[in-house]
């Protein structure tokens, strides 16, 4: 029996988080928040294999976010991928599939090309 692997989702709208939650939960263990302050301690408490993190959030953006994972000896190390509704899939696949260095993709990308780059950034 494999050990079910756990993604890390946070985002400030409900709706994308339900809706992770649905898509990812009959593969993966999946912990969820709107709260982006509480993804450092979340990652250290849970220890996911993936962090998706919503890039526009208020008061705490996903660079921040990014950074405050960067700076944990604990969380660095922990793959994140960026969701955006900033970007259109082309302009995500023009800065070859990443937002500051981190592997990102469009909100408006389809479930089967989310759930294909989570399957390989979470499986190899």
């Amino acid at each position: 029996m494999s050990i079910q692997k756990k993604i890390l989702v946070v985002d400030d709208d409900e709706a994308v988080l339900d809706f992770l939650q649905a898509k990812l939960g009959a593969n993966y263990a999946v912990i969820a928040t709107n709260a982006p302050e509480r993804v450092v301690p979340l990652a250290k408490e849970h220890s996911p294999d993936l962090i998706i993190c919503d890039v526009d959030m208020p008061d705490m953006d996903g660079g921040d976010v990014s950074a405050a994972l960067w700076a944990d000896d604990e969380t660095r190390s922990i793959p994140t991928l960026f969701l955006t509704a900033l970007a259109s899939p082309p302009e995500i696949a023009a800065a070859r599939g990443q937002i500051a260095g981190r592997a990102a993709m469009s909100k408006r990308s389809s479930s089967a090309e989310l759930l294909a780059r989570i399957k390989a950034m979470v499986e190899g």
